[in-house]
């Protein structure tokens, strides 16, 4: 379907117009919230030739100006299912592993340790997937996401990794995951690579450019720039520093209370 939609759009406008469009919109993004490094484009803006301003775009959009078309954009782990870290730490008794995007707001420091530790304890891979392979979506979780699925298109923004989540998508019945990539060399753990920084903000960034009416839902800091960028964004299964960090968020700890709120921001 997302398939569909980016074909017919580059129908629609034509690809030097739709790429013009691109342009104007990463310029916008240059200097983002929360401290971030100004974003740069995916091709050379010097190089094109293309001229954008706002008359333009207004006219590319005009005929889609008053449709309302909605997506919902969630984190993974708190939200969905177990904090994978914290599963581990508990087999393992490694209680440093325990530490999370919901206390580390920087995910590099965050992930470095990690790597650390796992090192220095011999943890390889499928140790990690072994612990995985016990865990379940939280309670209620598979509900919500049905039901929600039922009504809207969701798409799981994650900083977790492919290794690490594929037993989860099968047990949701498989949906749109975006995240990252582990580094394995004999079955340890030696890096991580990130898609793109700031890939939950970005992602809706792009959905918002193609008219979509963003609603986004987490639980920690990693979570709060997607909810910043989102049309309408809440906190869930938050713990109180981040509650009282980001008053403007509305937080909720009931999958019934989340579909209240986000079925209001349809």
């Amino acid at each position: 379907m997302a398939h569909g939609l980016v074909n017919e759009t580059i129908a629609a406008y034509g690809r030097k117009r739709l790429r013009a469009i691109l342009i104007a919109h990463w310029k916008s993004l240059a200097v983002v919230a929360l401290g971030q490094q100004p974003l740069r484009a995916p091709f050379d803006v010097e190089e094109t030739k293309l001229s954008f301003d706002a008359r333009q775009q207004n006219s590319v959009l005009k005929h889609s100006a008053t449709v309302k078309q909605s997506i919902v954009t969630l984190d993974l782990e708190g939200v969905l299912v177990p904090e994978i870290w914290i599963a581990v730490a508990e087999k393992t008794g490694i209680k440093e592993l325990r530490r999370t995007t919901r206390d580390e707001p920087d995910y590099d420091v965050l992930m470095k340790g990690r790597l650390k530790i796992l090192a220095e304890h011999n943890l390889k891979l499928s140790d990690i997937q072994e612990v995985i392979g016990t865990l379940y979506p939280l309670d209620g979780a598979k509900e919500f996401l049905d039901e929600l699925r039922s009504i809207t298109q969701v798409i799981i923004l994650s900083d977790t990794f492919e290794e690490f989540a594929k037993p989860f998508m099968k047990q949701l019945d498989w949906p749109c995951l975006l995240c990252h990539k582990l580094v394995i060399e004999n079955d340890r753990v030696v890096d991580y690579k990130i898609r793109t920084p700031e890939q939950k903000q970005k992602a809706v960034a792009a959905l918002k450019l193609l008219n979509y009416n963003v609603i986004s839902a987490g639980d920690s800091f990693n979570d709060t720039a997607m909810l910043i960028e989102a049309n309408a964004g809440f906190l869930f299964h938050s713990p109180e520093n981040i509650k009282k960090q980001f008053p403007q968020f509305t937080a909720v700890d009931e999958y019934s209370d989340l579909m209240k709120l986000i079925k209001k921001a349809l």
